[in-house]
C-alpha cells in the first residue's frame, strides 16, 4: 500500500484542478511557500507511511518505480536510505548549450528528484534544511548527514525520466550567484558540524579553479552560454570574495 500527496508551492490552482478532475486518489496540498526544500518538509509532515519517496512535479517514475524501491528493502533490511536512477527524456538534447538535467546512472548523487528515506530517519534528522531556499545543496546536505550514521543503497531498477530543458542565459546569470551563495553556505555548514575551520581563502579559490575548468571544457565543446555563466560566476561572486578575504 501506498499513499500519493502532492504539496504544490505554485501561484495558481492548476495543480490542484488537475488532481481533483483525474487523480482525485491523491492527496493535495497547498505548500508553504519557503522554497523546495520546506515545500518537501510540508509533505512529509502528512505522510503516514514508514518510508518518505520524493520526486519532482516534472519527473515520470518507471510503472514498477515503488515496486523496485520495495525489493531494495528486503534486499537491504537494515538499510534507512536508498536513491533510483534519473534519466533524460533527450539525450540529444542534453548535450546542446544551455541543456541541463539532472542524470543519476550509478549512484551517490542523491538527488531529491528520486530517492526514498525511513521515515523515522528524516523526522530524526529534522528533514531537508529549510535554510536554503533554492534548488542547490538541499538534498547533499541531508546525503551528507545521513551518510555520517548510514549508507546510501543505489537502486538501479527504480527509475523516474527528468525532461532536459534549455535553460534561460539571462536568468541563469541572475541566478548564478545565488547558487554561489548557497555552496558555500552548505560548505560552512559541513565545517561546523564537523568541528573544522571553514577557510574562507581557500573555499574561493577552490571555486574559481572549477568553475575555471567548467568554463574551458564549456569552450572546447562550443558551449559559450554554459562557458559564459561559468566565467561570470567567477567573476561576479568568487574573485570579489577572494579578494576580500585577503585584505581581511
Amino acid at each position: 500500500l501506498y499513499e500519493v500527496i502532492v504539496t504544490d508551492d505554485a501561484a495558481d490552482a492548476a495543480t490542484e484542478q488537475l488532481l481533483l478532475t483525474q487523480f482525485p486518489w491523491a492527496t493535495y496540498t497547498a505548500g508553504p511557500q519557503k522554497g523546495p526544500a520546506a515545500n518537501r518538509n510540508h509533505g512529509a509532515s502528512l505522510a503516514t507511511g514508514q518510508w518518505l519517496v520524493f520526486t519532482d512535479d516534472d519527473c515520470l517514475p518507471d510503472a514498477q518505480w515503488l515496486q523496485a524501491y520495495a525489493d531494495a528493502i528486503e534486499l537491504h533490511p537494515d538499510c534507512k536510505a536508498f536513491e533510483g536512477a534519473i534519466l533524460p527524456d533527450d539525450w540529444a538534447l542534453l548535450k546542446k548549450d544551455m541543456a541541463e538535467c539532472p542524470v543519476n546512472t550509478e549512484g551517490g548523487c542523491f538527488w531529491s528528484a528520486n530517492i526514498m528515506v525511513a521515515h523515522s530517519l528524516f523526522q530524526e534528522l529534522g528533514g531537508f534544511d529549510e535554510q536554503f531556499t533554492i534548488a542547490a545543496q538541499e538534498d547533499q546536505d541531508l546525503q551528507w548527514r545521513i551518510q555520517q550514521q548510514h549508507d546510501i543503497v543505489f537502486v538501479q531498477q527504480a527509475t523516474v525520466v527528468h525532461p532536459v530543458r534549455k535553460k534561460q542565459w539571462r536568468k541563469s546569470l541572475q541566478t548564478c550567484h545565488i547558487r554561489a551563495k548557497n555552496h558555500e553556505q552548505y560548505c560552512r555548514k559541513i565545517a561546523v558540524v564537523s568541528n573544522n575551520i571553514f577557510v574562507p581563502q581557500q573555499h574561493y579559490a577552490n571555486s574559481i579553479r572549477y568553475q575555471s575548468r567548467v568554463c574551458f571544457q564549456q569552450l572546447r565543446l562550443g558551449h559559450i552560454g554554459h562557458a559564459s555563466i561559468a566565467l561570470y560566476t567567477v567573476l561576479r561572486f568568487y574573485l570579489p570574495q577572494y579578494l576580500q578575504s585577503l585584505l581581511r
